[in-house]
């Protein structure tokens, strides 16, 4: 509740400035095209990057650190230059603490572990169950009512994974099913900081502070796990395949992550989550042009099944009036 008139005309003309915000942003439609393009590309080229480096020999715990440490400390000094840095009050350290291990800590380390044998393709379609999980949670939670087109949704996906894991000849190698389990499960955590973020978000925290200090409390949290596992991945200069993949997986990353809660903020949930059909669709492209992976007819219907159950999962325009 407003304490006076002042605060209280400071709110209502914060309100008037998102939605003015939001308006600018859907009256060029173009431009927020580019920039969700720019975000599914970006998430999705973090797959392939990651394979690459640990064929290259990075050890899937240093690769997490990484990920954090040059991401956070990326956008860090993009908040310190607009002198938004991120607030560390003990509100605010939990929110860091709780989604960098359910955002980058947990999936993380299991998705680094899982690109060692399964192809960027696979990992994207995944990947894709981020939204179906999310939804699946948030109706147990009672945090959105069942509608049954979505969870019919949820349904078809669970089927686009059946169509990888159920196949002998769906994947490159026999016994690689159990990895594709790994994969969907590192999305459940995914799912899980969703919602609390949604739950849970302190108030008035700028994104690209609040993305900083998630990042950098995931690299905070994995740095003893490496030196515990003599995990640490040594990136020297000049900077060879080992270290490009590397800084290029965590700046892609941190680009992606602000650029969601950006166009979340500015054009709403309905269209920041058909970003879901970029990252898988640039996961799959990007695996092909810069690994050569070539797919089973059976990964490739997993694609279109997949691509169909986020279709009915996407929330429509009413369902967020």
């Amino acid at each position: 509740m407003p304490q006076n008139g002042v605060e209280h005309s400071a709110t209502t003309a914060g309100a008037a400035a998102a939605v003015k915000q939001r308006a600018a942003f859907g009256s060029g439609p173009v431009g927020g095209l580019f920039l969700l393009t720019v975000m599914g590309a970006s998430w999705g080229l973090t797959i392939p990057l990651s394979k690459i480096a640990v064929a290259a020999g990075a050890h899937p715990l240093g690769l997490t650190f990484w990920q954090g440490a040059i991401g956070g400390g990326f956008l860090l000094a993009v908040s310190l230059l607009r002198r938004r840095p991120p607030p560390f009050g003990r509100r605010h350290l939990i929110f860091y603490l709780v989604c960098g291990i359910l955002g980058s800590v947990l999936p993380g380390s299991l998705l680094f572990w899982v690109a060692i044998y399964l192809p960027a393709g696979v990992i994207s379609i995944a990947i894709a169950c981020v939204p179906l999980f999310t939804y699946a949670l948030a109706v147990s939670l009672r945090i959105e009512a069942p509608v049954a087109r979505r969870i019919a949704g949820v349904a078809i996906g669970l089927i686009a994974v059946a169509l990888i894991t159920l196949p002998n000849t769906s994947l490159p190698q026999a016994g690689l099913a159990p990895w594709v389990v790994i994969a969907v499960l590192a999305c459940a955590a995914y799912a899980l900081e969703n919602v609390y973020i949604s739950l849970r978000k302190p108030p008035r925290l700028d994104p690209l502070a609040a993305t900083s200090g998630l990042l950098l409390m995931a690299a905070v949290l994995m740095l003893p796990l490496v030196l515990a596992n003599d995990a640490w991945v040594p990136l020297g200069w000049p900077l060879e395949r080992l270290e490009w993949s590397v800084v290029a997986m965590a700046l892609a990353s941190a680009v992606a992550y602000s650029l969601f809660v950006y166009i979340v903020a500015v054009a709403g949930p309905l269209f920041a989550s058909q970003v879901a059909y970029l990252v898988t669709i640039a996961g799959v492209l990007w695996g092909m042009a810069l690994l050569g992976e070539r797919h089973s007819y059976w990964i490739w219907a997993a694609l279109l099944v997949m691509l169909l159950g986020l279709s009915l999962v996407q929330p429509r325009r009413r369902d967020l009036a």
